[in-house]
């Protein structure tokens, strides 16, 4: 009778791990593609990383913005590929959690059998025989230990389950504005936002060496006798034909999965974007949702450069603004509210004054720090009395898409929505004022929302109107925002 020495359950777990793994490394260069720079400072100064991935130069003679460094990763290596930072942060999340659970499950399974005892080391003659294996397989001699890992393995394999993995979870975290925010100290274990962005990054080079050596030591030790061994589980008169056909269909089902998702992602985009969300949005809502900003930098720590994300309006009517001095700018207040408002910027500068220094993370994955001057969003809700149905404020832009970036993906005004309960963070203002200065027309004037726990998108820039509403279906495409509506961003922006 065959001894099946590996369960099915480790089997499948091995399967399921390569899978999600392939599926996050290739959203991850979606993602990465989006501001292909890595940086150990949070300023992100161009000039200061330590590693980009791509040839673009920054003009000194016009403009040049976060949204030109992005770079078009073909699909053969990223998911979906050709700058869809969107669906690439929907795949990689779906992922993510999926790779969570299995590797929640592969631990109690592994703790509730004896497979542990094959994983787990108990001494330190590990280490010395660990180091002898190596050197054994330097001189393509394999270190033969029957129904077990030798020392080299085990103490690689376990090192990669119990200490790459975490890290990587862990350096994902830091990256979430809501955690940033909420959490200052944690992020500074890592050197900062960017130093965790670093690190995650040279987390994925480790899997990938890992797997690369993985792959070489079964080479060695017979690649159709290990194939049983992992997919069958078979360690006497293993089926080596079978074993191969098996594996071979696994790959096979992999492949196709990614060719279906890729596909799928270039012609179905807002299938995706709900299908992916209907998923995610609540566990990240759950997780990472209900934060709020605890933040308390410096003056010091103010960035010397701050990307400009996205070019100003070019409408006539807000240049015509901008030459007063927006001496004539009027915000309304509307919606589900008793009393609507009509503020004018003197009016705002009148009411209780708020400044904060804070860390600015963008979705496409640079930082700065500044400090903002301005009025309290929770002060301005308590003015207008928003109506028992209000669930969302929505920011309307004077920023016209079809002008201002006749090339994006999307025409139409911008505009944005947060959730109401958001307004209640005592960091959540409109900002006039940037760095003790009148806010910037690039950075947004003459009003901009800071949101801390949120990722920059959410912020709308050139605020001309706030609205309180119920739900946002009927509002532009129906996704909460232009970003959502058109690069199938998430409405849920706390990671």
């Amino acid at each position: 009778m065959q001894i099946l020495d590996f369960p099915l359950w480790l089997r499948a777990a091995h399967f399921f791990n390569f899978l999600l793994l392939s599926l996050l490394i290739r959203s991850g260069f979606e993602i990465l593609s989006a501001h292909p720079r890595f940086y150990w400072n949070d300023h992100c100064t161009p000039g200061s990383e330590w590693l980009k991935f791509t040839k673009k130069q920054r003009p000194k003679d016009r403009l040049w913005t976060a949204s030109d460094e992005e770079s078009s990763f073909p699909s053969a290596i990223a998911l979906p590929g050709h700058e869809n930072l969107g669906l690439g942060r929907h795949w990689h999340f779906l992922a993510d959690f999926a790779w969570l659970l299995t590797g929640l499950v592969y631990v109690v399974m592994l703790f509730v059998t004896p497979e542990w005892r094959r994983l787990i080391p108990t001494s330190w003659q590990i280490v010395p025989d660990a180091w002898h294996a190596m050197l054994s397989y330097l001189s393509f001699h394999v270190v033969e230990t029957p129904g077990a890992y030798n020392a080299l393995q085990q103490l690689s394999y376990a090192a990669v389950i119990f200490l790459l993995a975490p890290f990587s979870i862990a350096t994902g975290v830091a990256m979430s504005p809501a955690v940033a925010a909420r959490f200052p100290w944690y992020i500074k274990i890592f050197h900062g936002r960017q130093g965790a962005r670093s690190l995650h990054f040279l987390a994925l080079c480790a899997f990938i060496l890992f797997f690369i050596g993985h792959v070489t030591i079964v080479a060695l030790h017979g690649f159709r006798r290990e194939l049983a061994l992992i997919v069958l589980g078979q360690t006497r008169n293993p089926h080596l034909t079978l074993a191969l056909v098996v594996w071979l269909s696994g790959l096979t089902g992999i492949a196709a999965i990614h060719v279906v998702t890729t596909v799928c992602s270039r012609r179905r985009p807002r299938f995706i974007q709900k299908a992916t969300q209907s998923i995610t949005d609540p566990l990240r809502t759950l997780l990472f949702g209900h934060e709020i900003s605890a933040q308390r930098y410096l003056p010091a720590d103010i960035s010397p450069y701050f990307w400009v994300n996205g070019r100003p309006p070019k409408e006539e009517s807000y240049l015509a603004m901008a030459r007063d001095q927006f001496a004539n700018y009027n915000l309304k207040v509307t919606g589900l509210v008793d009393r609507p408002l009509c503020l004018t910027l003197a009016g705002l500068r009148a009411m209780p004054k708020q400044v904060q220094i804070t860390k600015h993370c963008c979705i496409q994955g640079w930082s700065g720090i500044a400090e903002w001057g301005g009025v309290s969003l929770h002060h301005i809700v308590g003015l207008c009395h928003p109506l028992p149905t209000a669930r969302y404020i929505v920011f309307y832009a004077f920023d016209n898409k079809s002008t201002s970036e006749p090339h994006a993906q999307g025409p139409g005004y911008f505009y944005g929505t947060i959730r109401l309960e958001l307004a209640e963070d005592p960091q959540t203002i409109l900002a006039y004022e940037m760095n003790g200065q009148t806010l910037p027309i690039l950075h947004g004037a003459p009003l901009r929302l800071r949101v801390e726990t949120q990722l920059g998108f959410t912020m709308v820039k050139y605020i001309r109107a706030i609205e309180f509403i119920e739900d946002y279906k009927t509002i532009g495409q129906g996704q909460g925002g232009w970003r959502e509506d058109y690069q199938y961003f998430s409405q849920e922006a706390g990671i």
